[in-house]
């Protein structure tokens, strides 16, 4: 079997895998789009960094490739949607540039409070000008950190050791765990407002694009310092400019850009208050070391049969297994996606229900399918089957999982419910449904729905009155959205009632401003699966 090396991963790594019986390797750094279509034809595995782009026109053009292995926790650089469509696992290493990461993290901050490069480049230049570098300690002063996964809570430590206060704002953390870490954990314009320093480690996402803007600059104090080095776009580079040029940041420090790599006239080359590095995260030897070893052992262990580990489009089990729960891993993703979106921020507790013949089965990777469709919108792309458990505990959710014996009117059945810590609970139900087992959500919040398990879906709770079928539909028809299914439930006439409708398309803010502004309508969430 022939492995592609297309980015240079740890020579080790290349090393391990030749010493592989039955392996061909072939190492072919930096090939241009069209000598990369030429070399993944027959291969069965591609290994890579960031440079190489797998595309959907690269895995089309591979027809026996099996796995795509990314020595790094991003997998920007492959389309996963497509690598997934034709059977193709894709994995990354999400632990291996940890402490990398928190590494550098530390080092921006300290050149944010003591301005080492520029004195250092005066040096350079024949300088000796001492005033002009005089800098902060960082000791009692406070950092806010913003999302606390590994490499936040990395950072927090080495902050606690310089003696600093650390604040952190991370919606789904529950207080024990913040209070275990002998951290604050306090609201985004809290931390805002009170951090010296800023650092962000964040996953982008929709919900994190731009989170911190002009708006959240306004609320900080008047030299606050901010520093990057998880994802760019987390903080809008534009509005970062004009802070810096105003003062209201009096320094910052990034090792990541909107894009990548940061353009030569862009303005923060200018700035002589920025430490600009370029994405050095995770090069370091020993984080290089690590993820070049573990995704050559991953890659292995795929093509010999094995068990399939740290797969960001798959659960980490036996290729034979896979088969027969491939449908219920689909379905239970779905329902885990569903309860995140319905359910509040933060979340006590995740518990998992079976009924019925999936009860005979290993649900232990339909469980890590569930959790990681709950955490998919949550923490991005650096959770995937294998750490899904340990990012929930990092929350402070407690994952529970029953198997039912109770009797129930579908030949088998998954409920994911969500507690919150006032004891309020979220929930939705699923089976499948048909020869092709089609993914079908059967209930939500308790309440019987039936709908396909796919697509877009607006959840509503209204006052059970007539016109609300018809009120709906002319809101969605003057947006130009299609409703493609919906379903409806009640528990008696003229109390509460639920609708469920699947859309062709998103509805427009006017359009989800105006149903949620119906006197009629109690709750509106619009989810996305």
């Amino acid at each position: 079997m022939k492995i592609l090396v297309a980015d240079k991963i740890s020579p080790k790594g290349v090393a391990w895998l030749r010493q592989q019986p039955g392996l061909t390797i072939v190492e072919a750094y930096g090939s241009s789009p069209a000598k990369l279509l030429e070399l993944v034809k027959d291969v069965q595995a591609i290994a890579v960094r960031s440079e190489t782009k797998i595309t959907a026109e690269v895995l089309a053009a591979a027809p026996l490739l099996k796995v795509v292995g990314r020595a790094g926790v991003g997998v920007d650089n492959v389309d996963v949607d497509a690598a997934t469509e034709r059977g193709v696992i894709v994995m990354n290493t999400p632990s291996g540039n940890t402490i990398a990461t928190a590494e550098l993290t530390f080092t921006h901050i300290l050149c944010g409070a003591r301005p080492v490069p520029q004195a250092a480049a005066s040096m350079k230049a024949g300088q000796w000008d001492r005033k002009s570098f005089s800098g902060l300690e960082l000791f009692r002063k406070t950092l806010g950190i913003v999302g606390l996964g590994r490499i936040g809570s990395e950072v927090a430590k080495r902050a606690q050791a310089f003696g600093m206060r650390v604040l952190a704002y991370d919606p789904y953390l529950a207080p024990a765990r913040a209070k275990a870490m002998q951290i604050e954990a306090v609201t985004l314009d809290e931390l805002l407002a009170q951090a010296d320093y800023i650092t962000v480690h964040m996953p982008l996402t929709d919900d994190t694009k731009y989170m911190i803007d002009e708006a959240a600059f306004a609320k900080t104090r008047k030299g606050v310092r901010v520093f990057n080095c998880a994802r760019g776009g987390i903080i809008k580079e534009a509005a970062l400019v004009a802070a810096l040029k105003s003062g209201q940041v009096a320094a910052a420090g990034l090792d990541v850009y909107e894009d990548e790599p940061l353009a030569a006239d862009s303005e923060l080359r200018k700035l002589p208050n920025v430490v600009l590095t370029p994405h050095l995260g995770a090069s370091t030897a020993e984080a290089q070391d690590a993820v070049g070893v573990e995704i050559a052992e991953q890659i292995a262990d795929v093509l010999k049969g094995g068990i399939i580990r740290n797969a960001v489009n798959m659960p980490s089990i036996d290729a034979a297994a896979l088969e027969a729960l491939g449908p219920y891993l689909d379905l239970g993703s779905r329902l885990g996606t569903l309860v995140q979106q319905i359910a509040p921020q933060q979340i006590a507790t995740l518990r998992i229900t079976y009924w019925g013949k999936i009860v005979d089965l290993d649900v232990n990777s339909i469980t890590r399918a569930i959790e990681r469709g709950f955490l998919r919108r949550i923490s991005g792309e650096a959770v995937n089957f294998v750490n899904a458990p340990v990012f929930l505990q990092r929350l402070g959710i407690h994952a529970e999982v029953v198997k039912s014996a109770s009797p129930s009117d579908y030949t088998e059945l998954i409920q994911v419910e969500a507690t919150a810590p006032d004891g309020a609970s979220f929930s939705a139900v699923g089976t499948l449904i048909g020869t092709h087992n089609q993914p079908r959500i059967v209930g939500i919040n308790g309440r019987e729905v039936e709908v396909a398990a796919e697509g877009k879906l607006l959840v509503l709770e209204n006052v059970d009155q007539p016109g609300m079928v018809g009120t709906i539909g002319t809101i969605l028809g003057k947006d130009s959205v299609n409703i493609a299914d919906m379903s409806l439930s009640r528990l008696t006439p003229g109390g509460s009632a639920y609708m469920v409708v699947r859309v062709d398309t998103e509805p427009s803010e006017n359009a989800r401003r105006e149903i949620k502004g119906h006197p009629a309508i109690k709750q509106a969430k619009f989810v996305q699966l």
